[in-house]
C-alpha cells in the first residue's frame, strides 16, 4: 500500500493524477510544433529512466519546462512525478506556486492549525518536487523570499526539482511578447542562476492544445498546461 499512499499524498491535482508520458498526445498541434513536443516527451521519458544512479542514489538535477499555456508542461511534470513514485517509491510533492504562497499566508492567522514550517517542510525536503507555474505570482518581496528559501534549500541539499513556467527564457525575433514575458523579470539574479544549475531546460514551443479544432472540455488527457 506504500505506492498508493505516496500518490495520494503527492499533491498531484485531480485533473492530472492520471497523466502519463505515454498518454502525452501530439495530435491537435500544427505540423511545425509536433517535432519539439515529441522531443520534449522523449527527454522527459529519458529523465525517468535515468533518475536512479548506478550507486542507488537519485539524480540531483531536475527540469525546467517552459512554453506558452496549453502546450502540456503540467501534464509532463505530473506524469514524471507519478512515474517515479510508481517506479522507485519516490516521496514526491507537487505544488502550484501561487497556491503555496496563499497557504503560507494563511498560517499567519493566529487561529490557523498549521504553522509556516508545517507547510514548507514537506515541500523543501521532498525527494522530488514539482513547482508548477513558476513566475505566476507578482514578484513581491514576500514571494521572492519564499522562493529563495525553497530553492536555496533544495539547491544546497542537491534535491531534484521540476519547474513549469509560461514565462520565456528569451524572445523570438518579431515576437509580439515583451520583457514582461521573460522569466528573468520575475526572479532575482541569484535565483535565476541557481535555477539554471538545478534544472535542464526543455522548451515546448507549440500552439495552445486547448484552442485546437476539436478540443473537448473535460477530456482526461487534455489536462495540459
Amino acid at each position: 500500500m506504500l505506492i498508493p499512499r505516496l500518490l495520494e499524498t503527492s499533491g498531484i491535482p485531480p485533473r492530472y493524477k492520471d497523466c502519463t508520458l505515454g498518454g502525452f498526445k501530439l495530435t491537435g498541434h500544427s505540423t511545425s510544433t509536433v517535432l519539439p513536443l515529441h522531443e520534449a516527451k522523449e527527454r522527459c521519458t529519458r529523465y525517468v529512466h535515468e533518475f536512479l544512479n548506478a550507486d542507488g542514489t537519485f539524480r540531483q538535477t531536475g527540469l525546467l519546462l517552459v512554453g506558452p499555456p496549453g502546450t502540456g508542461k503540467t501534464h509532463l511534470a505530473a506524469a514524471i512525478l507519478g512515474a517515479l513514485i510508481r517506479k522507485y517509491s519516490v516521496r514526491g510533492r507537487f505544488v502550484d506556486f501561487s497556491s503555496l504562497i496563499s497557504q503560507i499566508q494563511s498560517t499567519f492567522d493566529p487561529s490557523s492549525p498549521e504553522s509556516k514550517h508545517d507547510v514548507l517542510d514537506p515541500v523543501m525536503n521532498a525527494e522530488l518536487l514539482v513547482i508548477d507555474e513558476l513566475g505566476a505570482q507578482n514578484p513581491t518581496p514576500f514571494v521572492k523570499d519564499t522562493l529563495y528559501l525553497v530553492l536555496n534549500h533544495r539547491y544546497t541539499h542537491r534535491l531534484p526539482t521540476i519547474f513549469t513556467s509560461n514565462f520565456r527564457l528569451q524572445l523570438a525575433q518579431n515576437s509580439n511578447l515583451g520583457s514582461r514575458d521573460l522569466l528573468e523579470e520575475r526572479l532575482t539574479a541569484p535565483l535565476l542562476s541557481r535555477l539554471f544549475e538545478m534544472a535542464e531546460v526543455i522548451a515546448l514551443d507549440a500552439d495552445d492544445y486547448r484552442r485546437a479544432p476539436g478540443a473537448k472540455p473535460g477530456r482526461a488527457e487534455a489536462g495540459r498546461a
